[in-house]
């Protein structure tokens, strides 16, 4: 009997956007990988090698990708989004043993799945400060007594990864509703499930969560220096640089740092821990930036100091920007959440030079112009705005 693993990756991740308005969640890069690929890494490397993966929301853009990789996976269709079992539900056809199920946009590393394909009818487990946004679970011993899924108020911080190892004869009892429903269900009627703690595992509800997943996906990166580095830069700690990528006179990065190919990193440009940069990126001479995610084709000017960002896909960032890492709250869908960055920009954004930026989010296609010194802090711009 062969264990299948079936990745959820059908879902939107909307309270990620303006991230997620052009790509699931699934697909954003962390580390400079998408995260459902880490996820395909940690089970490979946990020894699953039958792997399924349920799309949904932009399904072509994960199935592009997921074609492009050099291990095979098999691709089942969610037409609606009806939740994490309905999911499962629609890789049923495929499933005759028992089957590990994951999401596809967060992380769990290869020693925890290693874990749990031991123990039929088993979760991982973990704690977390926010229970309320996961499932939250009680345990007597090693054992799940109950989950509550997303309660308003949670008694404990012990929540559940999504991560189940579960029977056929399980996998046959499912109706349509979430995952954490239907064990607390089978809890419910008798069916024994063990919980395993987690040993690493990264989710991410809001944006400024992705900052924390990069910084731990970054400690796993294998260094290596390709194209075309200055004798008088500066490189020190695990750096990844991929080729093409030119390394100016006096840069200093400082790793765990992940820059891809065919970048131009410009003189005296400093790249400090945390950060991972995309490919075909422009940073430009005496600027910083602090665990931060830069995606593809983006252009920052000089003279700027960037902390705590995510930057999209193609932004240009003026000269003399400050972007700086705040705790504070910003409201979304008219509630405060308290949140905890420099930028949340989306894609396509051109930001005047001498703007200072604190706990923003920016959405797709913005255009900040106009007089210099601009601040904006504590906000939210919508988007295709035109700031002037």
């Amino acid at each position: 009997m062969s264990l299948k693993a079936v990745i959820l990756a059908a879902g939107e991740g909307r309270r990620l956007r303006p991230l997620t308005q052009n790509r699931p969640k699934a697909l954003i890069p962390v580390a400079n990988k998408p995260i459902i690929e880490h996820n395909i890494n940690s089970l490979v490397n946990a020894g699953i090698r039958d792997i399924i993966v349920v799309v949904g929301f932009r399904k072509e853009q994960v199935m592009r990708h997921l074609s492009q990789l050099s291990f095979p996976v098999m691709i089942v269709q969610q037409a609606e989004q009806l939740g994490t079992a309905h999911a499962l539900l629609c890789a049923k056809g495929m499933i005759k043993d028992d089957v590990l199920v994951i999401p596809g946009d967060n992380y769990i590393d290869s020693g925890s799945l290693r874990d749990i394909i031991t123990i039929k009818n088993s979760l991982l487990y973990t704690t977390h400060k926010q229970p309320s946004n996961f499932g939250v679970i009680t345990i007597e011993g090693d054992i799940v007594t109950s989950i509550t899924e997303k309660p308003i108020k949670a008694s404990r911080m012990t929540v559940s990864c999504g991560i189940y190892h579960i029977s056929s004869e399980l996998v046959w009892r499912i109706a349509d509703n979430s995952m954490s429903e239907v064990i607390d269900a089978e809890i419910r009627l008798g069916t024994k499930i063990t919980a395993i703690k987690a040993h690493s595992w990264q989710d991410a509800i809001y944006p400024w969560d992705l900052l924390t997943m990069n910084e731990r996906l970054l400690t796993d990166i294998t260094a290596q220096k390709a194209g075309i580095i200055s004798s008088s830069a500066v490189i020190q700690g695990p750096v990844s640089i991929g080729k093409g990528t030119e390394i100016k006179p006096g840069v200093v990065i400082t790793g765990p740092v992940f820059i891809g190919e065919d970048c131009k990193i410009g003189a005296h440009a400093v790249i400090e821990p945390g950060t991972s940069i995309g490919s075909r990126v422009t940073v430009n001479s005496h600027t910083t930036i602090n665990k931060s995610i830069i995606m593809n084709d983006a252009v920052i000017a000089s003279h700027c100091s960037i902390s705590g960002s995510v930057i999209g896909e193609g932004c240009t960032i003026g000269e003399n920007s400050l972007i700086v890492h705040k705790d504070g709250f910003i409201i979304l869908d008219n509630t405060p959440i308290r949140s905890s960055c420099g930028v949340i920009m989306g894609n396509g954004v051109i930001s005047s030079p001498n703007i200072l930026l604190e706990n923003v989010i920016v959405g797709n296609n913005v255009c900040i112009q106009g007089k210099s010194d601009k601040r904006f802090s504590n906000s939210v711009i919508p988007d295709k705005t035109q700031v002037m």
